[in-house]
């Protein structure tokens, strides 16, 4: 294997090594970055014209989104498993390894992809079990009819990019995501609406559409990484029916841990939602709106945090500590600078946001609430990105485990409760809900950062033994 270019900083200097690691950081979270924002534009386009239906219908995306992402978190941590193992091994100079990490992790996220989706189809049920009006919850099931079966390929695509990241070349997967933008716009307003001779579906075509977009990504990533350099010369579909159980258990290891703490984080915003929804449809519709402004938003420093998985893997691969260091906090700098100025803007601008998701169609207590909850997002923003971001940098030390605890911790024993208490307790509605939700993530980020130092000061790395190879 070609060793990669950025093994070692060339300038030896202090403020050069530094210099170079935010370079380095920046030009490998770039691509990353743009592919999430890219992956939340067709999200937000899904929104922009479901929200020309009504407030009924927003409410109900945002119940099926809710839905939706807790199952897509089951799985998810096992396609973001591959980055840390590949990135160690791609750092120690091992490419059967790399190989082996994306096999393992597309198997696991096939198996976990079956049941998930068939329990996703009977979302309309649930939603009435925690109190959803029948209305709500069967449009949020229509919804869920077309888009649950996009989880498999998308957690596919996913893995084919956390191997395509680990070896430093992101980018193929930016631009498979560029093309998937206005195919998957087009596809969704003719399925909607019912143009170009297509029928009109409403909730289920953009839940169809969504499906039919991310099948595509997968099967092109699969071209490229299969076919075109420098990924060929990894030969991933080699042997890709062989089991290699002692590899998948490793994965699971690290990738169960990581799946239960999105769970967490996204069970808890669920949560949120229901909460809204006990309030009003309007704080609902505003809850979503204000949430897709945020997740827009927390695409960067989820793009950066992706990066500090990759840089810390390699240092952590090649068994420099001082490196992974260096990577682990240049990421959260970069991150925290970021969210705080986008804090700012979204504050200056918050009046007008909400008109873009609902135009003249949206109530004028949609607009306000959602109005709101942006000015109370500013905090929620920096904690946000910065849990985000230290998450990540200790993923690239296999270091899953705690951190999953410290998400029970801040974001149920304390994000909840304190957004329950606010809201409803002492009456803050729908802002103190959001409050509790910074709250939550503030502690989050707390102990990942001191979580990230404590292993650092010690100058901790993972074992880097592995299973014989098949």
């Amino acid at each position: 294997m070609t060793a990669p270019t950025d093994y070692a900083p060339t300038d030896t200097a202090p403020a050069g090594i530094w210099r170079t690691e935010f370079a380095d950081t920046v030009k490998l979270a770039l691509p990353l970055a743009l592919t999430q924002l890219g992956q939340i534009a067709m999200m937000t386009c899904d929104l922009l014209l479901i929200g020309r239906l009504g407030d009924q219908a927003v409410a109900a995306a945002s119940l099926g989104h809710a839905a939706l992402f807790s199952a897509f978190m089951l799985g998810l941590g096992l396609a973001a498993a591959v980055t840390p193992l590949a990135a160690q091994a791609f750092g120690a100079r091992d490419p059967r390894m790399v190989r082996r990490a994306l096999r393992v992790g597309m198997w696991a996220v096939v198996l976990a992809g079956i049941p998930i989706t068939l329990g996703l189809l009977h979302t309309e049920t649930l939603l009435l079990w925690f109190g959803q009006t029948p209305e709500l919850s069967a449009l949020a099931g229509r919804y869920l009819d077309g888009m649950a079966w996009c989880l498999t390929p998308s957690w596919l695509f996913i893995a084919l990019r956390s191997f395509m990241s680990a070896v430093n070349r992101p980018q193929p997967v930016l631009w498979i995501t560029l093309a998937a933008i206005p195919a998957n716009a087009l596809l969704a307003y003719a399925l909607i609406y019912g143009h170009f001779g297509l029928p009109a579906l409403d909730l289920l075509g953009a839940g169809l559409a969504t499906t039919f977009v991310n099948i595509g990504m997968f099967i092109a990533s699969l071209w490229v990484c299969a076919t075109q350099r420098p990924f060929r010369k990894f030969h991933i579909l080699n042997r890709l029916w062989r089991p290699d159980v002692a590899l998948l258990g490793k994965l699971v290891l690290v990738g169960l841990p990581i799946s239960a703490a999105m769970v967490l984080e996204h069970g808890l915003f669920a949560a949120a939602s229901l909460m809204m929804g006990w309030i009003s449809v309007s704080a609902l519709a505003a809850h979503q709106i204000a949430l897709q402004i945020t997740a827009i938003v927390f695409m960067v420093p989820l793009g950066i945090s992706f990066a500090a998985t990759v840089r810390v893997g390699h240092a952590a691969g090649r068994r420099d500590a001082d490196a992974a260091r260096r990577a682990g906090i240049a990421a959260m700098v970069l991150g925290v600078g970021f969210q705080a100025t986008m804090a700012v803007c979204v504050v200056a601008v918050r009046d007008q946001l909400p008109f873009l998701f609902l135009g003249s169609a949206g109530s004028s207590a949609t607009i306000a609430t959602a109005a709101t909850l942006l000015l109370l997002g500013a905090a929620f923003f920096v904690v946000d990105g910065l849990q985000c971001i230290a998450a990540g940098s200790l993923r690239g030390f296999n270091d899953t485990f705690v951190p999953f605890l410290f998400a029970a911790f801040g974001f149920w024993a304390i994000g909840f409760v304190a957004a329950w208490l606010l809201a409803f307790n002492l009456g803050l509605g729908a802002a103190g809900i959001w409050i509790g939700l910074s709250i939550g993530l503030a502690v989050y980020a707390s102990l990942l950062v001191w979580r990230f130092k404590v292993l650092t000061d010690r100058g901790h790395l993972p074992a880097m033994t592995s299973p014989a190879l098949p």
